[in-house]
């Protein structure tokens, strides 16, 4: 009974938002993405928003969402077109990077709290090296997709499609802010405070 227990835990935090569109129900919904995203935000000192837009456009908050696999003779299901996984959708290489970079080689890609700190020491990397704005979702997704290096070799200007992908996850990071800020109050309040109204 217990174990049935954890494993219905697991799945129900695993389970995508039922509101995506708005930032305020799915930490109202899910109230440990909450607290993780505050504690990226506070130690990397860059607004979760961004990363939740980023996460949004990456995989729409399926824990472990995976890249569609190539076809074989145009039928036959192969291998996938790379190694992204998880909430973050990161390949591989550049996961390993960051476990050596942070050295907490326990995380994982489809937990939430390890994507979003994930998200948030890239977008801390891009800002270093190629002097991003903190609060530039454009620049920083682009830098996102495209690698640190890739972005500062424009690799993105032929690329009309990701150009406007970079625009939605600007709008959304926009608009998942001024909804957080309607909210912030509420959702820090302790679990009684909720239960009693106040």
């Amino acid at each position: 009974m217990f174990v049935g227990v954890i494993v219905l835990l697991q799945a129900c935090a695993a389970a995508q938002p039922r509101n995506p569109d708005n930032v305020c129900d799915i930490f109202s919904e899910k109230r440990r993405w909450h607290k993780a995203a505050l504690h990226a935000q506070k130690k990397w000192g860059t607004s979760m928003h961004i990363p939740m837009a980023v996460m949004y456009q990456e995989s729409t908050f399926r824990a472990k969402a995976k890249p569609p696999r190539k076809k074989l003779l145009g039928i036959i299901p192969w291998r996938r077109i790379s190694s992204a996984y998880g909430y973050a959708q990161v390949i591989d290489g550049t996961w390993q990077q960051y476990l050596r970079a942070t050295g907490e080689y326990w995380r994982k890609r489809h937990k939430f709290a390890d994507a979003t700190d994930f998200i948030h020491w890239y977008m801390h990397e891009a800002i270093k090296r190629n002097g991003i704005a903190k609060g530039d979702a454009y620049n920083l997704y682009l830098n996102y997709h495209e690698g640190i290096t890739g972005f500062a070799r424009s690799s993105f200007l032929k690329k009309s499609w990701l150009l406007e992908t970079a625009d939605k996850v600007q709008s959304r990071s926009l608009r998942y802010q001024s909804q957080y800020e309607g909210c912030q109050a509420t959702l820090r309040r302790g679990f009684f405070s909720r239960l009693l109204g106040r």
